[in-house]
């Protein structure tokens, strides 16, 4: 097969994906913002619009920044299939984001080619169906671990899940360009401190943050084009 015929192959891959991709989102924004409204109905517990809406509008807010940047950087780095796959399963940044970086790693594919397209929907699967098979053996162990799950003794354990997550994980990509993670961190840092009401509004400080990194790598990297020249 020549370049011409693998480039056309790819262009009917791409339509295929964009199809699925689009019909299985359309199918997901109406079962989960519908089923609320058909279970209320059913029960007769539907909640009073006006504040439905209100709140609705006040939450969507706060995530409009997160959710433009989020596609901004994620579907160059997956694809259309891995983003579609990506962005209807859920936990991006804690499981799928790491598991496609990863297996683009192993195989050495570089983001925008056909073969990066292709592992990060094979790896964003993948994990996937792992993640399903492993929800639903946690729920029917539920109950018989309950007592050993609500123990004194782990309580600790499972208050320091999630900063020991994303510590793990924020560690991949902070050894990759040290400096400007730990500029970028240590003021992060120091703004939440001295300003604590940034804390509630997370989502919209992934924007100063993420221009904070662009441009120290922005800088880093005219430094080191001057240097090659000189």
């Amino acid at each position: 097969m020549n370049e011409q015929e693998k480039e056309l192959y790819f262009e009917k891959y791409n339509e295929s994906m964009h199809m699925i991709g689009r019909i299985s989102s359309t199918i997901m924004l109406v079962m989960l913002l519908g089923a609320p409204f058909v279970i209320g109905m059913y029960l007769g517990a539907m909640p009073d619009m006006k504040a439905f809406i209100k709140a609705f509008l006040s939450i969507g807010i706060v995530y409009l920044a997160s959710g433009i940047v989020e596609y901004l950087i994620y579907v160059p780095m997956l694809g259309a299939g891995g983003s579609y796959l990506a962005f209807i399963t859920g936990n991006l940044i804690n499981m799928k984001i790491p598991c496609a970086v990863t297996a683009r790693d192993i195989v050495g594919a570089k983001s925008g080619t056909p073969e990066n397209e292709i592992i990060s929907t094979l790896s964003i699967a993948a994990s996937s169906l792992v993640t399903i098979a492993v929800l639903a053996v946690g729920v029917m162990c539920l109950i018989p671990l309950q007592p050993i799950l609500q123990s004194e003794t782990l309580q600790p354990a499972f208050s320091n899940v999630v900063p020991a997550l994303f510590g793990a994980m924020a560690y991949k990509y902070y050894r990759s360009n040290l400096p400007v993670a730990a500029v970028t961190l240590a003021f992060m840092t120091l703004l939440f401190v001295f300003v604590p009401s940034l804390i509630s509004s997370a989502s919209f400080m992934i924007i100063p943050s993420g221009a904070l990194a662009i441009g120290l790598s922005f800088l880093k990297f005219r430094r080191q084009r001057k240097d090659e020249t000189i």
